[in-house]
């Protein structure tokens, strides 16, 4: 709605993870290394945790677009408590067929995939996200399957991410084979305090800003109120947006941010970096 009246060929802010916006912070720069490190060294599994709202999954999807195709990639972008049969859904990730099969046929099938994969130069990942929810038995199940091998090689790399209890659950005795098998793991860390700044420039940039949109005072302040989150840098950012598009003003300026922060906390729906006294939020600093 106010990409036109900002002079934006897209909207900057979309919670919808496009590679394309990739911020290239210390934290999320250093993933991508662990990420590259662990796959072409075919060496273990490899384990990335952050926050709810870190960028993990915009980490994911950088990455899909970045292999080639030497790689076929499976995917569970989505798991739960009531996940169901494991093997199914790796069947089903790798578009492999499994409904009205037994168990067995699928494994064989799976089997089959994996070593005419290899045997024709191919390289097996499968991705689980949010795997913070899958028991110790499916994580047990799915340590099983990365032992099939040919010639000795393992035939399946795993990449699971997740929030950061899945560390914990990782510890948790019974799964200590797994946890011996992760070579790589990395935790996701917020974003510094100045790259909020440039987090949100970079991405009015990439969405066609031609000039600065959000005052110094503005990006201090949603940096203060979202204590680096990217996702909640990103639903600030877009209101804040949208209010000064509201008001015909060309610039967003620091007022606008807290009144976007003060409408949010009010609404009980948006958790903050830090809190006012009450139903009162004030931010310090005075001016635009």
């Amino acid at each position: 709605m106010y990409e036109r009246f900002f002079g934006l060929r897209h909207r900057p802010f979309t919670l919808r993870p496009d590679p394309r916006f990739l911020f290239p912070s210390k934290t999320h720069s250093t993933a991508l290394k662990m990420l590259e490190y662990g796959l072409f060294e075919q060496d273990g599994f490899v384990v990335i945790t952050g926050d709810i709202g870190s960028g993990k999954t915009m980490l994911i999807r950088y990455l899909l677009d970045t292999l080639d195709n030497n790689f076929q990639v499976g995917l569970i972008a989505n798991t739960h408590c009531s996940f169901g049969d494991l093997l199914g859904w790796v069947a089903s990730s790798f578009g492999l067929e499994h409904d009205d099969r037994s168990e067995s046929m699928v494994y064989e099938a799976f089997t089959k995939y994996l070593i005419n994969g290899y045997a024709n130069g191919k390289r097996t990942l499968l991705i689980i996200d949010e795997a913070q929810n899958l028991s110790p038995r499916s994580l047990e199940e799915v340590r099983v399957l990365s032992n099939i091998n040919a010639d000795g090689d393992h035939v399946l790399q795993l990449l699971l991410v997740g929030q950061p209890e899945l560390r914990g659950i990782l510890r948790q005795p019974g799964l200590e084979q797994f946890a011996q098998r992760i070579s790589v793991h990395y935790h996701v860390e917020p974003l510094e305090r100045q790259d909020v700044s440039r987090y949100i420039n970079h991405r009015l940039r990439v969405a066609g800003a031609s000039r600065p949109i959000f005052t110094d005072l503005a990006l201090g302040k949603i940096a203060e109120a979202t204590g680096g989150i990217p996702r909640l840098v990103n639903q600030i950012s877009d209101t804040a947006l949208f209010y000064a598009y509201a008001e015909q003003s060309y610039l967003v300026r620091g007022e606008v941010v807290e009144q976007v922060v003060v409408d949010r906390q009010n609404s009980r729906v948006l958790p903050l970096a830090i809190r006012g006294d009450g139903d009162a939020y004030t931010l310090s600093a005075n001016g635009r």
